[in-house]
């Protein structure tokens, strides 16, 4: 029963680690992929807008190259209409004069650069100034920055995509994509210039993976194959334990059966002996008095010879089968043994019985273990014994009332060892006889059992007792001498 429950922490504890490792990993296999499915998309969308803005620096070149042979003529009105993000175009004769002085700031700084410079950036209208210095005119272009991204060939949806996507300029920032971004969880950054010189702006995105969208599913159905897989094990423990006890029971048993069938024997031959030593007896005296009759009986004292001489080999007989059945000395097998060692070992064979008869048995002990000088397996048969008859005799009482203790002590150079139960009890006459061969109270029992026990005990100089429980039931009490301390020097 404890090795059982220790079986079940010992699951339940392997369950939650290799479950918790088993999830880590898959949350960092989805970490992994979502980090790197951002990454991609925000390289792209980094490589769209650079295309975009130096685009308009190629735009602004051929502004430059292009200037316009005849005089009052405007061809580059014309590039609103090719291209939408350029929401309207001026240009600045020479000796003429800006009507925004920041473009006049931009246009030295164009000079001084050489290529275009920008001005008048206005994140909250989403407007900047892209201005070229050039001769014999300059040139100023209005972009609209929501304009300006290459929408149909965006990688994410912009009104559900959970990425956030902003152009930052100096302290301003221009919202393209608002994604999602919470509390909790794990975030991810990217921040890169665009491409051109001209317009230094930064590319951001951020992304904020939530608790819930960890794989979840993946992870709970990881979770359930490990506890099936371990389920299988510990089923698999529960059926090799069953069968080592099963096996260890069936030794046990057979020796058993050997021992009653060697106490039947011995108790036949017992009884046989007694009438075939009156036969005998009998005979002879019949053969004296014939003696007494007149010389003409002879057939008589013959025929009374024969049946003598019959007598004495039926009783040679019945000793030869008492002396092969008797059981071997066993002071000569005697060992120290661990009495605690060999009640646990007991319960734990029992542990099915049990079990099935709603007990729970109780075990009081001394910290120390208590070592006595006796044969394991006779031993191991009293131990079994007695606690089946206790199994036997609760079974005669309600579940509730049902109690089995299991005591170990040493006292007076004797380790004692009582099963005391909360059965019927028994009575004076019963009492006086429950060692006696062949007596039982069981209808199917042979009454060999305790008798058995007894004289295993006897053998190895030990003490078999039966006594009342208060308030009722009954306690058996095994004594063995205890093991003496291994000299100094010896193990």
């Amino acid at each position: 029963m404890l090795k059982a429950q220790q079986h079940r922490w010992v699951g339940l504890l392997l369950w939650g680690l290799i479950s918790a490792l088993g999830c880590v990993m898959l949350a960092r296999i989805e970490l992994a992929r979502q980090r790197e499915a951002f990454e991609t998309d925000a390289r792209i969308v980094h490589r769209l807008l650079s295309q975009r803005v130096v685009q308009h620096d190629a735009v602004m070149a051929t502004l430059a190259l292009l200037q316009p042979a005849t005089p009052g003529s405007q061809p580059e009105q014309r590039l609103s209409a090719l291209y939408p993000q350029i929401l309207s175009v001026q240009r600045r004769e020479s000796g003429a004069s800006w009507p925004d002085a920041r473009l006049l700031v931009a246009e030295t700084l164009s000079r001084a650069l050489r290529g275009p410079a920008l001005a008048g950036v206005d994140f909250a209208r989403g407007r900047y100034y892209l201005v070229l210095a050039a001769e014999p005119a300059s040139y100023a272009l209005q972009m609209d920055l929501r304009a300006v991204v290459p929408w149909s060939e965006w990688p994410m949806a912009p009104e559900t995509s959970a990425v956030r996507v902003l152009i930052e300029h100096e302290g301003q920032d221009w919202v393209l994509q608002p994604g999602r971004l919470g509390q909790g969880g794990w975030r991810f950054d990217f921040r890169k210039h665009l491409a051109a010189e001209s317009q230094p702006f930064d590319v951001v995105a951020q992304r904020q993976v939530g608790w819930v969208e960890l794989p979840w599913s993946w992870m709970l159905g990881w979770a359930a194959l490990v506890a099936a897989v371990l389920v299988g094990w510990l089923a698999l423990l529960r059926q090799r334990t069953a069968r080592r006890r099963a096996e260890e029971l069936l030794r046990l048993g057979q020796v058993t059966r050997l021992n009653a069938m060697g106490e039947l024997a011995a108790g036949m031959a017992h009884e046989l002996n007694q009438p075939l030593t009156a036969l005998l007896a009998n005979t002879q005296a019949c053969t004296r008095l014939l003696d007494e009759v007149p010389s003409d009986m002879p057939t008589i004292r013959s025929a009374m010879a024969q049946a003598v001489e019959q007598a004495r080999r039926a009783s040679a007989v019945v000793s030869r089968l008492r002396r092969a059945v008797e059981r071997p000395d066993l002071a000569a097998q005697l060992q120290p043994v661990d009495l605690m060692q060999a009640v646990q070992s007991a319960l734990y064979l029992l542990e099915p019985e049990f079990r099935r008869r709603n007990v729970l048995p109780t075990l009081d002990a001394l910290p120390d273990s208590v070592t006595v000088m006796a044969e394991p397996v006779a031993l191991e048969q009293i131990i079994h014994n007695l606690l089946m008859n206790a199994l036997q005799a609760l079974e005669q009482v309600p579940f509730k009332e049902r109690q089995l203790s299991v005591s170990v002590r040493a006292t007076g150079g004797l380790g004692e060892m009582a099963v005391t139960d909360s059965g019927p009890g028994m009575t004076d006459e019963v009492l006086a006889r429950i060692f006696e061969p062949f007596f039982t109270t069981r209808e199917a029992g042979l009454g060999l059992g305790l008798s058995l026990c007894e004289t295993l005990a006897a053998g190895m100089h030990g003490n078999l007792k039966a006594g009342r429980h208060a308030p009722r039931g009954a306690v058996f009490s095994l004594s063995l001498p205890l093991a003496l301390p291994a000299p100094p020097g010896k193990p």
